[in-house]
C-alpha cells in the first residue's frame, strides 16, 4: 500500500476525477443522498489517500478553518465498498491526525460524523459535542477531539 497526499493544485485530473468520483459513488449513490458533493471547499484542502496497486481504496481531506473561530477538520473519510472490513479506515484517520498534530501544529480537529460512527470516532480521542441531528436526511454528531499541549 502507498500513501499519497496533496494539495488540490498538486493533484492530477485523473487523480481529481477519481476522487470525486468515489466521493459522489459513496456519498450521493450509495447512501441515497442526493446533495451538492462538490461544495468549494476542495481548492483550500490537503487530500489524503492510500493506494493499492494503483487503486485508490481509501480517502480523506483535510480542511481548513474557513475562519478564526473554527478548527481544522477531517472530512469525506472513504474506505471503498470493496475494501471495507478490512481495518482501512484506522491508519487512514491515524495519519490525518498526525499529520495535523506534526505539521499544522494544531490543538482541536473537528469532526461531523455519521452518528452510526461515533464509537468509530471516539477511539481516536473525539468526543461529542452536539446532539443527533439530520441532515440530508442522515443522523450526523459533531465531534473534537483535543490535542494537550506538548
Amino acid at each position: 500500500m502507498e500513501w499519497k497526499q496533496k494539495t488540490f493544485a498538486e493533484l492530477s485530473k485523473e487523480e481529481l476525477y477519481t476522487i470525486l468520483q468515489k466521493r459522489v459513488e459513496i456519498f450521493v449513490v450509495e447512501q441515497e443522498c442526493p446533495y451538492p458533493e462538490i461544495d468549494g471547499r476542495d481548492p483550500e484542502c490537503l487530500h489524503l489517500w492510500m493506494e493499492e496497486e494503483g487503486e485508490m481504496i481509501a480517502y480523506c481531506r483535510i480542511v481548513p478553518p474557513s475562519s478564526e473561530d473554527e478548527h481544522y477538520s477531517i472530512g469525506r473519510v472513504i474506505v471503498t465498498k470493496e475494501h471495507r472490513g478490512k481495518g482501512l479506515a484506522y491508519p487512514l484517520m491515524n495519519r490525518a491526525i498526525d499529520l495535523l498534530k506534526n505539521e499544522k501544529n494544531v490543538h482541536h480537529i473537528w469532526l461531523h460524523g455519521q452518528e452510526h460512527l461515533r464509537n468509530f470516532y471516539g477511539s481516536f480521542g473525539f468526543e461529542e459535542v452536539s446532539d443527533v441531528y439530520l441532515e440530508d436526511g442522515i443522523p450526523h454528531v459533531d465531534m473534537l477531539m483535543t490535542i494537550p499541549s506538548s
